[in-house]
């Protein structure tokens, strides 16, 4: 997949164009880049995506925006799995955030990105204060050459697919519900680094996740599969928050122990899918009694993975 940036464009080929921040890359955003693909190829354009970094809300209110779903890396690899030719990533910078709807239009979807086929989502605004919408795009698109299109919301069990739903669900713990409306598990990428050892010396070795950011969906044990070390993925436990009972930094840490493993796997890209939530994270009064209950989430998670693969017991998806 072809990845460009920034204001400035250089000579590519005519695109049929979705745009939006697509976190999560849930199933409603996936409708609408098969649609996307689906019209790129019957009209023999190109399939783009225009996507913003950072999320606008991050800019505008960096302290109380929504936790990211998926990394900028992450997305455009959601992107690529669905076919996408194109991302075109667009810095929402203070500059960025000036630009009119018209200005944006005319200088970025005609001139510079040379759409001739236009998707955005039913409650799609763009533009300084938002203040471009659908009826704005279909009055600018004969005099710019392109047709415009409206994509319906998909529903998922009834419940609308988004981006808001997701994070609901993850923080609710609610890890199968999640897994059903983005229509895989939920997973973090990152790489494993150093950490400071404690696991391996209370016997539990980790596995130490670097995330790009801070402020995750979703905090607490969970029956995990690491993938990105082998054919097939591996089993284990991970943690995900604060580590109260051997940290006071407030930093959110992901820490994976994997089943019957012991090599050393510094430096590698890993996906981590959440399949269960076990429990909420929780201080202990020392090392002893935190290692005593590690012990148990290890044989919960692996009970959870005996009962996963019954197909007498099926995963219940209900929101």
């Amino acid at each position: 997949m072809l990845v460009t940036h920034g204001t400035t464009f250089r000579p590519c080929p005519e695109v049929a164009l979705t745009i939006g921040n697509f976190d999560g890359v849930h199933r409603g955003h996936q409708a609408m880049l098969q649609r996307l693909t689906q019209k790129a190829h019957a009209a023999g354009l190109m399939s783009c995506v225009l996507t913003f970094e950072p999320h606008p809300r991050e800019f505008f209110d960096p302290l109380n925006a929504p936790a990211r779903l998926t990394s900028l890396r992450e997305k455009l690899e959601l992107f690529a799995a669905q076919g996408v030719e194109r991302a075109h990533i667009c810095r929402f910078d203070a500059g960025f955030a000036r630009l009119g709807a018209a200005e944006f239009i005319e200088k970025i979807l005609h001139r510079g990105l040379q759409a001739k086929w236009v998707l955005v989502g039913d409650d799609f605004r763009f533009g300084a204060k938002r203040a471009g919408d659908f009826a704005l795009l279909q009055q600018s698109a004969a005099g710019c050459g392109f047709e415009v299109a409206a994509m319906d919301s998909v529903t998922v069990d009834g419940v609308r697919a988004s981006s808001t739903a997701v994070r609901e669900a993850l923080a609710a713990g609610k890890l199968e519900w999640a897994a059903h409306l983005l229509g895989r598990p939920y997973s973090i990428s990152g790489r494993v680094m150093h950490g400071e050892k404690l696991g391996r010396k209370i016997g539990f070795p980790t596995a130490n996740i670097r995330m790009k950011h801070n402020k995750p969906p979703l905090a607490g044990i969970f029956a995990v599969e690491l993938h990105g070390l082998g054919e097939h993925g591996l089993q284990g436990v991970a943690s995900l928050g604060v580590r109260p009972t051997v940290s006071d930094s407030g930093r959110a840490v992901l820490e994976v122990h994997l089943f019957d493993f012991d090599e050393h796997i510094y430096g590698h890209n890993v996906q981590v899918d959440f399949l269960h939530k076990l429990r909420d994270e929780e201080k202990y009064p020392d090392l002893d009694t935190l290692t005593r209950q590690i012990a148990r989430d290890v044989e919960n998670a692996k009970a959870y993975f005996l009962t996963a693969t019954d197909p007498k017991c099926p995963t219940t998806k209900t929101p």
